[in-house]
């Protein structure tokens, strides 16, 4: 994968299709968190269907320069698209290449579920796919048993992870304000046709109740399976993609 970077702190790995297409069609992957960058394989596969992908780093996490959560991390995905159409320069070698999309699509799990669902507020992006997503923010007070209900958690993420995330205690409570990154608070506004939902009903993490509500409430479609987890998100693309190409290709 080649590397560029979007507003002098963003670092996005990105890939061009593998064919050349007639139209270009743009799928931005949003990771979790905490999560090692490991969406590579995805990005080949979408590649070879003949998307370009990129796959960003938020901003005060891994690569990208600033602090975690000093902003809503679907606003750094949107600056990475302030940027569209650009010529993309390739940090190691300097190669260049042209992107002016036609379509844009984001891919999000987890974490970065709800990045992908802020982001289809955002008249350019035409579709997103939300893989287990965070809702909610709530969850941080109601979700015993996940990690993320620690109140110590932005301790635990320093000490497992080192400086891969810049991540203060007052950036992390963030969350708990109920407007911050949250897109239960957009659920009015968001355009439900523009939502495709995976979630697994005995998701351990993420409630798939809140999911199924929100789901119902904004007129999103939501595809429920029955277990699994919280599910990758590279599976969940895989092994739905011909729903998925479906959704894509209804915008």
């Amino acid at each position: 994968m080649f590397r560029a970077r979007f507003k002098n702190e963003i670092v996005a790995e990105f890939l061009p299709p593998s064919r050349t297409q007639r139209k270009q069609r743009l799928i931005i992957l949003c990771d979790g968190m905490p999560s090692i960058p490991s969406k590579q394989p995805l990005s080949d596969f979408l590649a070879a269907k003949g998307f370009w992908v990129i796959y960003p780093r938020y901003r005060g996490a891994w690569e990208s320069g600033g602090e975690f959560l000093a902003k809503s991390p679907h606003e750094d995905i949107l600056n990475v698209l302030d940027e569209l159409p650009k010529e993309l320069k390739e940090i190691a070698f300097g190669q260049r290449f042209r992107l002016a999309p036609d379509q844009v699509f984001v891919i999000g799990g987890s974490f970065g579920g709800a990045a992908a669902i802020l982001l289809s507020l955002d008249p350019r992006v035409n579709r997103v796919v939300a893989n287990c997503s965070v809702v909610d923010w709530s969850i941080l007070d109601t979700a015993e048993k996940a990690e993320t209900a620690n109140s110590n958690y932005a301790e635990y993420i320093r000490q497992a992870f080192g400086n891969s995330y810049r991540l203060s205690d007052a950036n992390w409570n963030k969350l708990r304000s109920g407007t911050f990154y949250n897109p239960w608070h957009h659920r009015k506004e968001i355009e439900g046709s523009k939502v495709l939902m995976f979630h697994a009903r005995d998701d351990p993490n993420v409630p798939y109740e809140r999911t199924r509500l929100f789901a119902e409430l904004t007129g999103a479609a939501l595809k429920s399976l029955m277990r699994g987890g919280h599910i990758s998100t590279d599976y969940v693309v895989r092994r739905y993609w011909i729903q998925i190409k479906k959704f894509f290709e209804s915008a």
